[in-house]
């Protein structure tokens, strides 16, 4: 009797000891992020799936807020000792990530330290331009990444006889086409205002930004966007603002009703947008390529990403960096990369990825979901197109809009507005440059 009861707890101590185990041996990694709706439901997919994928290590996605204030709790965390392992941080918080030496660990470093294949040449080169250093080292992870596109009421282009704008020009007569039939309240307009007019404009037609390849090469890097292409555009709106053939939108996003609501019947923004276009739109639309002006020479060249990367957070233990760089593995897969893009419309990093979609007929019925990729492979990128690294930049952004704002209103000049924006952002630079740690 006393054998078989000590035979019965032994079998339950080893019982226990099979279900115990595993769960002291799983190693968690935080993922901080800003995704919300649909596109929160695809990450909690992929940390399931790779949670499922294997039992050693458990990733476990958590919103944060939107970008800044993911970015900005990332960063307390970071100081009080309690950093996530991975944060999702949008494409202007690059700089100040970078930075942040001893914050971070760089993916480059990361991925040849826990032994994971990792070759960047595998990843579209557009897209991780803007996260790598100039010899190609990858800092941060790109994750969701999209572009500019200029968004299209075909109904209302055919209504007014009007083929699809391709450069500039063609953009304003269009523009002034349906103000005069049925848009008085806007011929063209678009969303981040900045973002579009100024850091597109000028790599879409290889100009600079700034000076060391728009920041990628040094944080005393000198703003450049007061030049005679930039400063004849924005004197193009602001002639066009008075008779509201183009109209303002604002900053950030916010307008971006304007045009699924027929408002606007072609509108410039995000290729992100297109969610909220499929779902909200009454009519027939399309994503074309942004407009250029055909006497810029070698015009277009290629567009710059918008979206986010995941930074790795510094001061975890090799352990933890191990399944970090598993993770990592785990996106970069081939198909998983497909379904991110099918299911959340941000484009695929790698070019695996996208041959697939391609080959899949992917784009055969959405046509408008490879624009934003046919930007960004367009040509090469340059130092003026490969992105841009400037410290403080949703304050520059800030600055730049007040300025760009007066002009539209008529209270500065374009010239006056771009020289001041310019002097503003120098001695923010300035300012972010004696702080940075190099």
């Amino acid at each position: 009797m006393a054998l078989r009861h000590f035979g019965a707890a032994a079998a339950v101590a080893i019982a226990v000891g099979m279900t115990a185990s595993p769960a002291l041996a799983v190693t968690e990694i935080q993922w901080w992020h800003a995704m919300t709706g649909a596109n929160n439901d695809v990450i909690v997919k992929l940390a399931t799936d790779f949670n499922t994928s294997q039992t050693d290590y458990k990733v476990i996605p958590t919103y944060k807020g939107n970008y800044p204030d993911t970015m900005n709790a990332g960063i307390a965390a970071f100081r009080a000792g309690n950093a996530p392992h991975i944060m999702q941080v949008f494409e202007v918080g690059t700089a100040t990530m970078m930075a942040a030496t001893g914050a971070v660990k760089p993916v480059y470093k990361l991925m040849a330290e826990a032994g994971e294949k990792f070759d960047p040449k595998n990843y579209l080169s557009a897209i991780t331009g803007y996260y790598s250093t100039s010899k190609g080292e990858m800092l941060s992870f790109p994750f969701n990444s999209s572009s500019t596109v200029m968004w299209v009421n075909l109904d209302e282009l055919k209504k007014a006889n009007i083929e699809i704008p391709k450069t500039w020009p063609e953009t304003f007569e269009a523009a002034k086409k349906l103000h005069d039939n049925g848009h008085p309240t806007c011929g063209f307009s678009g969303s981040w205002v900045t973002w579009v007019n100024l850091e597109q404009l000028s790599a879409w037609h290889n100009v600079p930004l700034a000076s060391k390849a728009n920041g990628l090469d040094g944080f005393d890097t000198v703003l450049e966007f007061n030049g005679p292409l930039q400063l004849k555009h924005l004197e193009k709106l602001v002639e066009l603002q008075k008779d509201k053939i183009y109209d303002y939108a604002g900053r950030t996003n916010t307008g971006e009703g304007r045009f699924t609501s027929g408002e606007c019947p072609i509108y410039i923004t995000s290729s992100a947008f297109f969610g909220n276009v499929k779902a909200q739109a009454k009519f027939n639309f399309t994503a074309a390529p942004m407009p250029y002006y055909p006497d810029v020479k070698g015009a277009p060249q290629n567009s710059i990403i918008g979206g986010a990367s995941l930074w790795i957070m510094g001061g975890k233990s090799a352990d933890e960096y191990k399944g970090v760089a598993k993770f990592l593995t785990f996106l970069s897969d081939t198909d998983r990369q497909v379904y991110i893009h099918k299911a959340s419309g941000y484009l695929p990093i790698t070019k695996a990825a996208y041959a697939k979609a391609k080959e899949e007929g992917f784009y055969k019925d959405q046509p408008y979901l490879e624009t934003p990729l046919l930007e960004l492979t367009n040509k090469e990128p340059t130092d003026n197109s490969r992105g841009l690294r400037l410290g403080n930049m949703v304050q520059l952004r800030d600055v730049w809009s007040e300025e760009i704002e007066q002009a539209l209103a008529g209270k500065k000049t374009a010239k006056q507005a771009l020289d001041t924006a310019v002097e503003r952002g120098n001695t923010m630079l300035r300012q972010f440059e004696k702080t940075a740690v190099k």
